[in-house]
């Protein structure tokens, strides 16, 4: 598994997700203020850079990327081929997402999601074409117990040729059925051998209820990756009337930070992706390696849980901005 090859240290627990970065239209609340004025390709290649500097430098080596995010993946080559030395940055991509915006943030639709076997032929051809032999794991976008590629023996075959060649092969989950969909990514293998060896999943003090199915995943020797930590925004966001205000209060702690902890402080995630879309964010993301959460505290975090139906209803209402 290539994320084996990340150093043991605490800030490599941390990536970095390029969802906020690689388009000028994303669902993380807050977007006004940490973005440049003018969201050209230009700038927000720029800011990409800044960001992946900054990340390098605080010792983050996992990046994440996908098909869907843009120009994530053009703008992440361009800063690993201007920086000949970060050869021990490891690459995750995923497919299974179209981009379909266009570069406007007032589109109709953003993406147009496909598990079929032709849409990841395509979309391989179009992520080598850019990131080469720097890829390093290939993530299947937002499985759900529905997606076919749970089911399609002729692309499970298509992805284990992938890993024949060197290339993990992984899944991200969505909705309220994560559990669901973690488990039944477990169960597949091709010829004997299990095809996933990563999982991805949404995790956070609003919605917790994957953890006791990514704690399978883990003790199946699988490298379980957290996303959206931070619940786009949400939990940096918090009143200072609630338990993670208060506590950030009593602690002098960023809430990013002490949310960022909760989720570390699992034995199952192996790793946090941060989605600072600032160098000032990253550095604060970056600082939770660093923070101590008792487990009195962490139980007061806990009462901010909310239903998984509820917490996925909500984020489909989220703008894109």
């Amino acid at each position: 598994m290539p994320l084996e090859r990340l150093p043991a240290t605490s800030a490599a627990r941390i990536g970095l997700g390029l969802a906020a970065l690689g388009r000028p239209g994303y669902i993380t609340l807050g977007r006004e203020s940490d973005l440049p004025a003018e969201r050209t390709v230009a700038a927000m290649e720029a800011r990409a850079h800044e960001v992946l500097d900054a990340a390098y430098a605080h010792g983050v080596r996992y990046v994440d990327v996908a098909r869907s995010y843009g120009r994530a993946e053009e703008f992440l080559a361009r800063w690993l081929h201007s920086r000949p030395g970060h050869d021990d940055v490891v690459i995750g991509s995923k497919w299974g997402y179209t981009y379909t915006a266009d570069w406007h943030v007032d589109a109709s639709v953003h993406e147009v999601k496909d598990h079929g076997l032709a849409t990841f032929e395509r979309q391989l051809a179009q992520t080598r074409g850019l990131l080469g032999n720097r890829l390093d794991l290939y993530q299947v976008h937002s499985v759900t117990p529905e997606s076919t590629v749970l089911t399609d023996r002729a692309l499970q075959d298509a992805l284990a040729s992938l890993a024949a060649d060197g290339v993990a092969i992984g899944l991200s989950t969505t909705g309220p059925e994560q559990p669901a969909a973690i488990r039944a990514a477990l169960a597949v293998t091709v010829a004997g051998v299990p095809l996933f060896s990563s999982v991805q999943a949404t995790y956070n003090l609003l919605e917790p209820s994957a953890g006791p199915a990514l704690a399978e995943a883990h003790d199946a020797g699988r490298t379980v990756i957290v996303k959206e930590a931070l619940a786009n925004g949400r939990l940096v966001h918090q009143g200072a009337d609630s338990p993670l205000g208060r506590l950030a209060a009593e602690t002098g702690t960023g809430q990013d930070a002490l949310a960022l902890a909760a989720v570390l402080r699992e034995p199952w995630a192996d790793i946090v992706l941060s989605g600072a879309a600032t160098t000032d964010q990253l550095t604060a993301n970056v600082s939770a390696s660093a923070v101590h959460l008792t487990d009195d505290r962490a139980g007061l975090l806990s009462a901010l849980a909310e239903p998984a139906t509820a917490y996925w209803r909500r984020r489909a209402t989220l703008p894109w901005t």
